[in-house]
């Protein structure tokens, strides 16, 4: 610090997703730092001939300390990383952090969301590739310890944003996406550009995001599109049972051809693959309000078993946020390695492991979360690679096109309901009725939650 002044000092991670302050003269939220004083005391130091210093606190959400006694449970920076401009790779890397501050200070105070694919184009010369952009925007949340919706940042570059005053959109291209018949799911797309990841919900659920209602329960089997504000999402009311999350489209798409749930009083989300942040923050935000045990569904893989740890465990990337996005609740219902002889899969269901997936396992078994919180879930992935095989979980269909929603799930779930002493009780066709269901009767004998904690019934 005798080259100048090191930002910022020590940062306590005992912060709120929501209890930040917003800066008058920058816009930024924080916690007692902002966008201001950072490129003010660098302009001080390089003025006096100094060499100015940025700390950034370093997180991480597992090791490979398979003892189990280390620290990486806690929520608390694991190191710092220090940037000065005596390094020529940090020049590049602070110049980069300073460009993005500038365009996250200009969405706030016009009060306009960006996503990082936005921010990649405002500069595409200097930042060459998308990842730097990504890097800096996890710096700057660190920075400021807040998260990346208070910087006004999301996922997607076309989605429903809702305006102040809920009667427009924020994006001149944007469209809002209305229900979706399962017939249709394939074809949802954000806006006019297509192609954009689809992060779905359907199921026994009543919310709204802005203003705006999200009806789910008239149509239990109509999928929604995930929010992309989750912060504005309230008024949450729900008669389901329980969560089940699914790794695919597809299988989202055949539980709502079958009507799912109707027949199972449950709320379906997929996050198509990896889920991305508004995923994971809806789903930890309907664990907490709604308090329903949650489940997950993936392929027998190492990239389905990946999918399923980041919904648990949080991912290493934005592991400075994982306090706020994962869901430790959640239950792993399969597919399991075992399953393709307790189903009695055909040979041509099955697909050799290759390289690739036996050195991702490998990396994975030694994740110290896996010996010290769910050591039978590392017992499946051991088990996996020892039989050198994966499959789907459409693989399932084999038996039947609706064995996986009528058979393989039902039996899952209540099996491990049965553990935990809860059973669930079945919900038949003729108790909703062919045209719909009478929503209060449901409320006169199941509790609905909503979002401030009353309760109804």
């Amino acid at each position: 610090a005798l080259q100048g002044h090191v930002y910022p000092v020590t940062l306590k991670r005992a912060r709120k997703p929501h209890s930040l302050f917003r800066c008058s003269s920058c816009g930024l939220y924080g916690n007692g730092f902002c966008y201001s004083e950072l490129t003010r005391s660098i302009l001080e130091d390089l003025c006096e001939g100094r060499s100015p210093l940025v700390c950034i606190d370093r997180f991480r959400n597992y090791c490979t300390d398979t003892s189990g006694n280390c620290s990486c449970s806690l929520d608390f920076a694991k190191g710092k990383e220090i940037l000065t401009l005596q390094r020529e790779q940090n020049i590049r890397r602070l110049d980069i952090l300073l460009r993005v501050l500038l365009i996250v200070q200009q969405l706030l105070q016009e009060n306009r969301h960006g996503s990082k694919r936005d921010i990649y184009y405002m500069h595409p010369s200097v930042f060459k590739e998308q990842s730097v952009v990504d890097r800096a925007i996890n710096d700057i949340c660190i920075l400021l310890q807040c998260s990346r919706h208070n910087l006004n940042v999301v996922s997607v570059g076309k989605g429903w944003v809702p305006t102040q005053d809920h009667t427009g959109f924020v994006e001149d291209d944007t469209i809002f996406v209305p229900p979706l018949a399962s017939s249709d799911i394939s074809k949802f797309t954000w806006g006019s550009g297509g192609n954009v990841k689809k992060e779905l919900v359907m199921g026994w659920l009543r919310f709204f995001e802005g203003g705006r209602k999200f009806d789910c329960i008239n149509v239990p089997n109509t999928a929604h599109p995930v929010p992309v504000q989750v912060e504005v999402v309230n008024n949450i009311v729900s008669v389901a049972q329980y969560i089940l999350v699914v790794e695919k489209e597809s299988v989202f798409q055949r539980l709502a051809n079958d009507h799912f749930c109707k027949r199972n009083r449950c709320i379906v989300v997929t996050g198509r693959g990896y889920p991305d942040v508004p995923t994971r923050r809806f789903l930890r935000l309907l664990v907490e309000k709604l308090g329903l045990p949650t489940y997950c569904l993936v392929d027998c893989d190492p990239y389905g078993f990946d999918i399923l740890t980041t919904y648990r465990f949080g991912s290493m990337q934005m592991a400075y946020d994982a306090e706020f996005l994962r869901v430790p609740g959640i239950r792993w219902i399969g597919a399991f390695p075992q399953d393709c002889e307790r189903y009695h899969l055909p040979q041509q269901c099955l697909l050799p492991l290759t390289a690739e997936d036996k050195t991702r396992i490998e990396a994975m078994l030694h994740r110290c979360y896996l010996q010290r919180e769910v050591s039978h879930w590392r017992l499946e992935l051991e088990l996996l690679l020892q039989r050198g095989v994966k499959f789907e979980i459409e693989a399932l269909s084999v038996h039947s096109i609706s064995f996986l929603s009528e058979e393989y799930v039902p039996s899952k779930i209540q099996g491990l309901s049965f553990e935990s002493g809860c059973p669930l009780p079945g919900l038949q066709d003729e108790d909703v009725g062919s045209a719909g269901f009478n929503l209060w009767s449901l409320f006169c004998h199941h509790r609905c939650t909503s979002r401030d904690g009353k309760s109804f019934g």
